[in-house]
């Protein structure tokens, strides 16, 4: 076939019929992607490429800066220095020679990173990309793991096997970024809906409910992050390999097939061959070959396994850790539903939906108003609208959804319906709280008799249904004093009050608030509590078979009195470990004191001079973003542990890194309304930086905080000490302004 350009030769691979055991009429093809000029991710890195040319992303001549140990970094290198652009490519040590020697003559520089950090050699990478892209103004970086062009270059591949063999009944491909085979499958599907699609990754690698093992040494598929390219909704069944298997399975595809290949397309044969064993006649099966074997030949081809290979799978629920073969089934159409009554809007609550569907979940998240949440349409979850203040509406929405399926359990990220969800598990028999221990830890005032009853320490308090009885409260408690409702949430309404006057006229209003922010009936009373100075923490806690594990302690940075919003976190914060400790038996003392013994809670404290005071339980996972700083810094995702919680499923708590990761709120420096929010592109490419994030849109009605609905963004880093955090937002904040009509 004649090509005018080497670019233009990407793509048309053939499909080889293979010979395997299996019954008669039976076909098993070999989609060979290995082929390509350098691999299959050719395909992504022309359609990457080119697509941000035609959008002006990336100019003419502009630096290409991407990170990839593999044929990814040779298809970028392939296009981009061929179209003209200089090609930065961040590897790590893993890199063989062969494909190192074929990027240096291809003309590419390339950075190798010297150590791992926390989240693997991918995280050490992106930490050092983001340092290039700093120095490079105008650089293009193609971010395989989360753009959307990735999973579309792959449509061509589903249209050359529907050309090519007319219909398939399986479809077999190793995961990684995710593209490659939820993009073909996805266009597939279009046209077969009663395809089968079996993804393979490897044992160590998290994509599909496993425990990160950073040390694994199959490359090209597996990993240590959740790319945005991974559609779980697409997947039928997934198996894993360990190191030993997929290399002997790939030593076997030459063998038997005589394929010279990698140890992506040797585990995906092996699942092909697997699977072609069991198939009845008639059916058509094609397993995706991604790679060559030349880069392997000093790893994969001389090694050998520890001990004897495994020649079945072993089946396993869904979710379940593993050492070596195994699948799980996680069918499209039947998989269990996960109910979700509302949502927070702080961020964690669509991370929550898209980590149930990651999971094998099908999430249901019934909202009375649903347009109240940006970023459902990402999440994969189905919205059903309903009265998520009557149960009975609740329940009939619930069973209607499920249907026939299986209900794995209820749970909810917003903390106005932790009520509702108790009560809705108890009505279903679902796993969930004891509907009085969540009436406790929501409503202030019951807390606070909760506490005193136990004797956990806490600040003096009163609690006041009348304006009548403000004065003696306030006299009772002291001054300066805190007032805030007892049924509250984002500091909302939450005023230090320096003298009897004003605590009386925010009392009287507060009192007057009939309705909260979601519309629910208030309860009536104020609570006020006496002023505790010192630093205020919160402990993360998870209680898993009625034990609280601390996972441990944010240092809280907030605005200026007379409010309490949050302007920051970082996580953990640097403390004595004596002190830590206090912080952490204090939490554990409140819980027990509420009768909380099972799921995530956020219990905040101030150290005063006489040691740890509870200022507030909070039955559910701290708000903020914050989970998603013990992520970083932990690798605990604690968003997973309350959906495998919520569903019965055990839990896991084990840290696999110890960095630190912080986070600083966007807000506005006057009242009026937003024009812009600049600089955030700039913010993002200082190292450390993890993400930049705005939610604010312009016109929007902007002040000064006062509530946690008054942020307009944030800004995420990650670093091995607190003060390098610290640092990292302090520059990336500098070049961020909040631009309003009045500036």
């Amino acid at each position: 076939m004649r090509h005018d350009t080497i670019v233009d030769a990407i793509g048309n691979t053939p499909a080889v019929r293979l010979r395997v055991d299996a019954a008669e009429g039976v076909e098993v093809y070999a989609k060979l992607e290995l082929l390509n000029p350098y691999a299959m991710k050719d395909r992504v890195a022309r359609q990457m490429i080119l697509e941000a040319r035609r959008s002006g992303a990336l100019e003419e001549g502009a630096p290409i800066v991407e990170s990839s140990s593999g044929t990814m970094a040779l298809g970028i290198a392939l296009v981009g220095t061929y179209l003209g652009h200089p090609v930065h490519i961040v590897t790590d040590p893993r890199i063989d020679p062969i494909t190192l020697t074929k990027l240096e003559a291809l003309g590419c520089v390339v950075h190798v990173v010297e150590t791992m950090t926390g989240q693997g050699w991918q995280s050490a990478r992106l930490e050092r990309l983001a340092e290039l892209m700093s120095g490079m103004p105008g650089a293009y970086w193609p971010q395989q793991y989360s753009n959307p062009q990735n999973p579309a270059a792959y449509r061509t591949l589903a249209d050359e096997l529907i050309g090519a063999l007319g219909t398939v009944d399986v479809v077999v491909g190793s995961v990684g970024s995710g593209g490659s085979l939820c993009g073909t499958s996805a266009a597939l599907l279009e046209r077969l809906p009663d395809l089968k699609v079996v993804g393979v990754d490897c044992v160590g690698s998290v994509l599909f409910g496993q425990p990160d093992v950073p040390a694994r040494r199959q490359s090209g598929l597996g990993n240590s992050l959740y790319p945005d390219n991974i559609d779980y909704r697409l997947f039928d069944e997934v198996h894993w390999l360990s190191d030993d298997e997929a290399f002997d399975a790939t030593q076997r595809l030459a063998r038997e097939q005589k394929i010279f290949a990698g140890n992506t397309s040797g585990s995906v044969y092996r699942i092909l061959t697997h699977l072609a064993a069991e198939a009845g006649p008639g059916t058509r099966l094609v397993g995706i070959l991604p790679d060559r074997g030349d880069r392997y030949v000093d790893s994969v081809y001389r090694h050998r396994p520890a001990g004897p290979i495994a020649t079945r799978p072993v089946e396993v629920p869904y979710g379940t850790t593993v050492t070596g073969w195994s699948f799980a089934s996680i069918p499209r159409e039947n998989r269990p539903v996960l109910v979700f009554v509302e949502s927070n809007t702080t961020g964690t609550g669509m991370l929550a939906l898209r980590t149930a569907v990651r999971l094998g979940f099908e999430p249901v998240l019934l909202a009375k108003d649903p347009a109240r949440y940006a970023g459902l349409d990402g999440t994969g979850c189905r919205t059903v609208a309903c009265d998520t203040e009557s149960d009975a509406d609740v329940l009939r929405a619930v069973r209607e959804a499920a249907g026939k399926r299986t209900i794995a359990g209820l749970t909810t990220t917003s903390d106005f319906y932790l009520e509702h969800t108790a009560r809705l598990a108890a009505a279903l028999g679902l796993p969930g709280h004891a509907p009085e221990t969540m009436t406790a830890c929501r409503d202030k005032s019951l807390t606070r008799t909760a506490l005193r009853d136990a004797g956990v320490p806490q600040p003096a308090f009163a609690v006041i249904g009348d304006s009548a009885d403000i004065a003696g409260a306030v006299a009772s408690v002291g001054l300066p004093c805190v007032v805030k409702p007892v049924g509250g949430s984002g500091s909302q309404d939450v005023l230090w009050c320096a003298d009897a006057a004003t605590a009386a006229e925010h009392a009287a209003r507060v009192l007057a608030v009939t309705e909260n922010v979601r519309g629910q009936a208030t309860a009536g009373k104020v609570l006020i509590e006496e002023y505790a100075r010192g630093p205020e923490y919160s402990v993360e806690m998870f209680c898993d078979n009625g034990q609280a594990a601390c996972i441990g302690v944010t240092q809280r940075t907030a605005c200026a009195l007379p409010y309490f919003v949050e302007t920051g976190h970082v996580f953990p914060a640097e403390l004595p470990e004596a002190t830590s400790g206090e912080l952490a038996e204090s939490a554990r003392q409140a819980l027990k004191a509420v009768g909380f013994d099972r799921g995530p809670a956020h219990v905040e404290i101030r150290m005063t001079d006489m040691g740890p005071v509870v200022i507030e339980i909070n039955a559910r996972l701290a708000g903020g973003m914050i989970p998603e700083l013990v992520r970083a810094a932990t690798g605990i995702d604690l968003l997973e542990q309350q959906v495998r919680a919520a569903a019965g499923y055990p839990v896991r708590l084990l840290a696999d890194r110890a960095r630190h990761a912080g986070i600083r709120f966007l807000v506005a420096r006057r009242t009026g309304r937003l024009v812009a929010i600049t600089g955030t592109a700039e913010a993002e490419r200082v190292p450390g930086v993890e993400r930049v994030v705005t939610t604010g849109s312009p016109g929007r009605a902007v002040r000064p905080p006062r509530d946690a609905y008054d942020r307009l963004g944030y800004v995420i880093a990650v670093g091995d000490s607190a003060q390098e955090v610290l640092e990292t937002l302090d520059a990336a904040v500098r070049l961020v302004d909040v631009v309003t009509d009045q500036d």
